[in-house]
This record gives structure tokens, sequence and C-alpha cells, in this order.
């Protein structure tokens, strides 16, 4: 055209052409073959994550058998396994994304990232409801809009912890008549002198007993919420509470001792001494009638001493007169005498004990006689577990009809197999764990009370075991029988699925004015019904 500069136009040349074809399929193969690499990753972690998780299922599931010789430090391991092969995968898959163009490969393709079925989030939880504005016209024309309907997408998020002072004001009056003062009393606090609230307190203890974590950590945390707490404030706050909920003490105790059987285990804590530690005990006596249809709600008492003999459970079980299930202690040795006043109780050994030492033996010494032994005590556990839960009569009655041969045909041929065997050797010292003991370990085929294990106290205790990584050792005597004492609430609490940390702030906050005679109504069984009454009412 006349009258306007010409524009240069450069035509590709088909070497270049071809230079930038290559290089976009070159492009092309290495984002597929990385989508494929991807892909197969993916692929194999999903395999491992869903062997996991069945893995994890089977040991939590399984009560009895192999789960109580690996212990719950094998479960640990395999859920810290899984953890890490989770995130190991999920960090492949976004980076994998992210690489593809926001979950998209390139070829148009869906991204190598699988994301699992999505379970709703709680009901019981508060809704914010968060409206993204709409546009106030159509973007293409400019119409008028009308609402079809909405999505909802819901995220879960948590409030960071609050803080606050609670002003309780109280406003004097005079009497123009009489010129009286008049003034509503001072509000009460859980800790004479104290400043801190039921709620604050309650979530003090159950952080340090329930959690087990020392009181410095806590002090620290709190600083770094910009709330200044001393150690020695804190736990002058634990001691305090500790003498105001002895009462609850008491009575979870009187439960406790008023079963007809009774769970008893004991495990080692470090007590710091001058100088040095010395290897105290805490032990506990769990009551809990769910194997047998029982009406009684569970309950755990728990004891500290600074060793562990014989003395101490005969002074902890001195009026109880009734069956205990408990390992092969010789310190227990002296509750099941004749003599015994008020009269000896009744022993009920346990099953998993004398199978442990049997099932290590096929595990790691790949015993043959230990092996046969298991899997016919496994057959014993199978029977056994299709009862749980039914009423004693019940459970009785199919024990005699059949359990009990097979009980019989294990005694017989452990009998056989030991009688060929040294005194000396693993096996026949294994044996004799259970042989010289048979009365106590048959004594459940008379008694639909009895349970095969005493795992109901192991699993009380196993909370002491894994706090002792936490603080290391209890500071002094009176340190370990405090933390026996919160234990009792606590593990209490927990076995009738109760909160702690809502139930010790309620029954910190109405202890001191509730009737002595009706202190019972704060027990965590009475507290979780009274919770739930208006509730139901409401219904």
């Amino acid at each position: 055209m006349a009258g306007c500069d010409s524009i240069p136009v450069v035509m590709p040349t088909p070497d270049s052409t071809a230079d930038d074809i290559a290089a976009l399929r070159a492009a092309l193969a290495t984002a597929e073959l990385a989508r494929q690499e991807a892909e197969a990753r993916a692929s194999g972690a999903e395999a491992m994550v869903a062997h996991l998780k069945l893995l994890i299922a089977k040991l939590k599931h399984d009560k009895f058998g192999a789960s109580s010789e690996r212990s719950r430090k094998l479960i640990d391991q395999l859920e810290l396994e899984l953890g890490e092969l989770v995130a190991a995968a999920s960090e492949d898959a976004t980076k994998a994304e992210t690489a593809a163009g926001k979950g998209k490969s390139t070829n148009g393709g869906t991204s190598p990232r699988r994301q699992p079925a999505r379970t709703p989030l709680p009901e019981h939880l508060p809704r914010e409801r968060v409206v993204i504005a709409a546009p106030s016209a159509c973007p293409c024309c400019g119409g008028r809009l009308s609402k079809l309907g909405e999505d909802i997408t819901e995220t879960l998020e948590v409030v960071p912890r609050q803080w606050k002072v609670i002003q309780t004001v109280r406003e004097r009056f005079s009497c123009r008549s009489c010129e009286t003062i008049t003034q509503p009393p001072a509000p009460f606090h859980p800790i004479a002198r104290g400043r801190a609230g039921p709620q604050l307190l309650a979530m003090i203890l159950e952080a340090k007993f329930g959690q087990h974590l020392p009181l410095n950590r806590l002090s620290e945390t709190y600083a770094r919420e910009g709330i200044e707490l001393s150690v020695s404030t804190i736990a002058d706050w634990v001691g305090a509470c500790t003498a105001s909920l002895t009462p609850m003490m008491a009575l979870i105790d009187a439960h406790v001792l008023a079963a007809a059987r009774l769970h008893g285990d004991d495990t080692t804590v470090p007590v710091l001494a001058k100088g040095r530690t010395i290897t105290g005990r805490v032990w506990t006596y769990v009551r809990d009638d769910r194997p047998f249809a029982g009406p009684a709600p569970p309950a755990a008492m728990f004891r500290y001493s600074r060793d562990r003999t014989g003395e101490h459970p005969q002074r902890h079980l001195v009026g109880y007169g009734g069956i205990l299930q408990a390992d092969a202690y010789a310190g227990f040795n002296e509750l099941y005498a004749p003599g015994r006043k008020p009269g000896p109780i009744t022993e009920a050994a346990c099953w998993a004990h004398g199978r442990r030492k049997l099932f290590k033996l096929a595990e790691v010494a790949r015993a043959p006689l230990a092996a046969e032994t298991v899997r016919r005590i496994d057959a014993i556990f199978a029977a056994e577990r299709a009862i749980n839960g039914l009423p004693a009569d019940q459970r009785l009655a199919v024990r005699q009809e059949q359990i009990a041969p097979l009980v019989a045909d294990l005694e017989t041929w452990m009998r056989e197999q030991r009688a060929r065997m040294s005194r000396h050797a693993e096996v026949a010292k294994a044996m004799d764990y259970m042989l010289t003991r048979w009365d106590a370990f048959s004594r459940f085929l008379n008694n639909g009370r009895i349970c095969l294990t005493n795992n109901a106290a192991e699993r009380q205790l196993r909370g002491v075991a894994l706090g002792r990584k936490a603080w290391m050792f209890a500071g002094s005597d009176r340190g370990g029988e405090r933390a026996a004492a919160m234990y009792s609430l606590i593990a209490t609490a927990k076995l009738n699925n109760v909160d702690p940390r809502a139930w010790l702030a309620d029954v910190l906050a109405r202890i001191a004015d509730h009737p002595a005679s009706r202190l019972h109504e704060l027990l965590p069984w009475h507290w979780k019904a009274a919770q739930a009454r208006p509730a139901a009412e409401a219904a």
C-alpha cells in the first residue's frame, strides 16, 4: 500500500521447522515418560498403603494371638511407615501435577494422583457459611441472573486456642434506711486463692497425666502463646486439684474393689532420688465386666510403690475376696493363701503370658514343639472370641461344651511332650510355666466371669509405659502417688468413653458445693448419662 512502511516477513527455513518439531516431540516424550513413572510410583505406593492399612487393622482387631507378642511397638512402627509412605506419595504426586500443569498432563490426560474417597466431615462440628459473591449481571451478555442452586465445599479448619480473663463484677449497695451494705458473695474458684478457671485446670491435668507432658513443656507452650505461667505455679495448681479430687478417687476405688473379678498388673517407673534414679512401680487393678455383659461400668484403680515387694498388692487388696486375673508374680501368692483374711483370693492365670514365651521360641528359635503348642492355644483363643460379650452363663455353657475338650487335649499333649524333654530345654521351661499352674490356667472353664487373658490391665499400663519416654522419671514418691491418683480418674473416664478434660472441668467447678451424699452423681458414667439426658429430652 502506498505511503506505508513495508514490514519484512521472515519465512522459516525447512531446517528450523524440523528442529522445532523435533524439540516438541522430545518434550512430549519426556513429559509422557515422567507421567508414566509417576503413575507407576503412585500405583506401587497405593498398593503398599493398602497393604499397611490392612495389616494395621488386623493387628488392632486381634486382641489375642500374635499381636500381643509383637506388642504396640509393631503397630507404632507400621503406622510410622504408613505415614512416611503416604507423605512421600503425596509429595511425588504434587510435584508431578505441578510439572504437568496444575493437575493435567501435557497430553490432556488426567493427573497420575489418585485421591481416596472422601468421607463426610463430622456432623457435630459447627458450620461457618462463607458465600462467594456472585456477579450482578451475566458476564457474557449483561443480562439479569436468576439463582439455580448452589454447590457447597466443606473444609475442615481449626480455631487456635484462645485465652481470656473473666471479670466477675460484684456491685455493692447501701440501704438508705439502715445504711447496711449489701454485696453478692465472691465467685467460687476450684483452687483457694487461685485465679485459674476449671477449664484451664482440667486442660493442665489432662495434658500432664493423660498426654504425659512435663510441666516445663506446658509452661514453655503457654509462654509462646503470650501467657506466662511458671512451673511452680502450675505445679501448685496440680497439687491443689489432686487434693480437691480426692473424694472422686475414693469413690472409684470403692467401685473397683466391689467387683467379683479384677485384672491386676504393674509396670516400672523411674523415680528421682539423691543423685540417681530408682525403679518404682505403678500398679493397676481394673474392673471390666463388659466381656461377660456385666451391667457395672468399667473403672481402673492405680497405685504407686517405691519397690515391687509383695506387701504392696496385699495392702492394695486388703479387703478384697473375689477373683484376681494376673500374671505369675510371686508377690500375689499371699493373696491366694488359704489362711488369708477375710479369705483367699481366687487366682486366674493369663493365657497371653503363657503363650508369649512359647511364641517367642516358635518365632525366633523356630522350635517345632513351641509352634505346635501355639497353634493349639490359638484354637482356644479362636473359640473364646465367639463368646466375648455374652452373659456369664452362656459363656460357661459354650466353654464346657466346646473349649474344655481343647484345653484337655492341650494339657495331655503338653505333658506327653514335656516328659520327653530335658528340664534345661527352653521349650520345657515355657511349658512348665503353664503346667505348674494348670489349675489357675483352666479355672476359666468353670466360671463365665473369668477372661482368658489379663489384657485389660496391660492396656491401662500402656499409657504409663509410653509416658516414661516423655517425662523420663517421677520427681519423688509423692509425685508417683499423685500421678497414680490422677491416672485413676483419667483412665476411668476413657474406659467409659468420656472426654477426661470436659469431665474434670465440670467436676472441679462443682465438687466444692456438691452435697457429699450425692457425690456419686459426678462419677464418669453418671455424668455421661446426665449430659446426654437434655439432648434426649429435646429430641
